[in-house]
């Protein structure tokens, strides 16, 4: 019976197969009326749920309260609108300038900084005073801040002058500036303070770079094109906006292709961490610059008198410029406008200071049994004979006293009574290594100041690109 079962399905299949061949068309039409039957069910099922026409409908209205805006009157009238512009004042400032290039045009307020007293004597002939004012559409004034900060006591003054119901009235504050780390970097093209300024560096940055690294780079003669520098250094703000340039934290400059690197660094003490500033823009003694493998880049001896400045004379055999014969010059001169500070480049006592044939005005300092500096034909002296001085102290300033043709400084060393190169003695004066018990605080201070030099030259080498 099976036997028979499927044979008669097979017949049946080959059956379907000849009308399939004979007549294409036609089965398919069958098969697709089938289908359209099949849907036409589905959609006479569709069809049995009641008409969304036929069901109940229901209103419901409710009154939402409108969300008031924080400081909204009640009234429709919009709010005043309120405009900000920063300045930095001037030493030609008056009130009636100060005001205009802020953008204020307001008579009262005019008079009254006229008439203020403490603005009057700390803000209008004042320049580097940063100012912020608030202004309303009409250009009236509705307040004016001024901020400004001392060199080395962290702290920043703010002068506030605000309009009231019964006028103007100001006062004087005192606050903590607070500091924020920037990264940045350029290409030496012509010199330090030109590649600086392209990469939008400060001054006192730059100053501080070529501080930090004289004891190994003579930046009045060994800069070459294509030397590139990194630094990481702090910026002091006051309410947030930025005052001045802080300590440099890090920085690494590449001389002749090779690399140096440095870090600041002051020993732990109790509740402060290793490198960390006391307070923003505070100095400490107990700090100072190193290489990353923790060897102090402060030397007994400054290779410069000068915070920055050109030699203009070498110390070696040259025409004496009023003598006019050749004579050797047992000195460096380094050229600088009348009144630039010089420095004692080591710790010591004042062994003279006075006048002194063709020197002029002139300073012996004297560091140890053995040496002696000399600083030459200054323009005025700013210590007395026995006097304690430190490395880097202001002494004197820049002059043409004596026998000079123009304002520069002769500086001498002696060693035993004999003239050194004073650029030699300075590269070979003796560095001081980190103490051991701060070395684990130092190197892990060290790994960290890795990564934002190396971000930082990462900086560097995108805005040359």
């Amino acid at each position: 019976m099976i036997n028979q079962f499927i044979a008669s399905g097979q017949e049946g299949l080959n059956t379907v197969s000849r009308l399939l061949a004979q007549y294409p068309h036609r089965v398919t039409a069958l098969v697709a009326a089938m289908l359209l039957a099949g849907a036409g069910g589905a959609f006479a099922v569709a069809s049995l749920a009641p008409d969304a026409a036929d069901l109940p409908m229901r209103q419901i209205i409710e009154t939402v309260p409108t969300l008031a805006l924080p400081g909204a009157n009640s009234d429709t009238s919009p709010a005043p609108l309120v405009l900000y512009r920063t300045d930095v004042t001037r030493a030609s400032d008056t009130a009636d300038t100060l005001l205009k290039r802020l953008g204020v045009d307001d008579v009262e307020a005019a008079n009254y900084l006229r008439g203020d007293v403490t603005v009057q004597r700390i803000l209008l002939g004042r320049s580097g005073r940063q100012v912020t004012v608030e202004a309303l559409d009409n250009q009236r004034l509705n307040k004016l801040t001024a901020r400004w900060s001392a060199d080395t006591d962290g702290q920043f003054k703010r002068l506030v002058i605000e309009r009231g119901e019964k006028g103007f009235s100001s006062h004087l504050e005192t606050a903590a500036l607070t500091a924020s780390t920037r990264l940045a970097g350029g290409v030496i093209q012509s010199s330090l303070f030109a590649a600086t300024d392209e990469a939008k560096i400060p001054d006192a940055v730059a100053t501080q770079v070529a501080e930090i690294f004289s004891g190994d780079i003579d930046f009045h003669r060994a800069l070459r094109k294509g030397d590139r520098f990194s630094v990481v250094y702090e910026t002091l703000e006051a309410d947030g906006e930025p005052v001045r340039a802080g300590r440099v934290l890090s920085a690494e400059f590449v001389n002749k292709g090779k690399t140096y690197q440095a870090m600041w660094f002051q020993e732990p003490v109790a509740n402060q961490p290793a490198g960390a500033t006391p307070q923003a823009g505070t100095p400490s003694s107990k700090g100072g610059y190193y290489t990353l493998d923790g060897q102090s880049l402060r030397r007994a001896f400054l290779a410069s008198p000068m915070a920055f400045s050109r030699i203009t004379s070498g110390f070696k055999m040259r025409l004496h410029p009023i003598l006019q014969t050749m004579r050797a010059h047992l000195g460096i001169d380094y050229g600088a406008p009348t009144g630039t500070a010089v420095r004692s480049v080591g710790d010591g006592v004042v062994d003279f200071a006075g006048k002194q044939n063709g020197f002029g005005n002139v300073i012996f300092v004297k560091h140890n049994a053995r040496n002696t500096t000399v600083y030459a034909h200054l323009s005025r002296i700013d210590v007395r004979k026995g006097q304690s001085i430190s490395q880097s102290q202001n002494i004197g300033a820049v002059g043409s006293t004596g026998w000079a043709t123009g304002p520069h400084l002769h500086f001498e060393f002696r060693v035993n009574g004999q003239h050194m190169d004073p650029l030699t003695l300075a590269r070979q004066s003796e560095a001081v290594p980190v103490t051991a018990a701060a070395k684990p605080a130092f190197d892990r201070y060290a790994a960290q100041t890795r990564v934002a030099l190396l971000a930082a030259s990462s900086m560097q080498t995108a805005s040359a690109q």
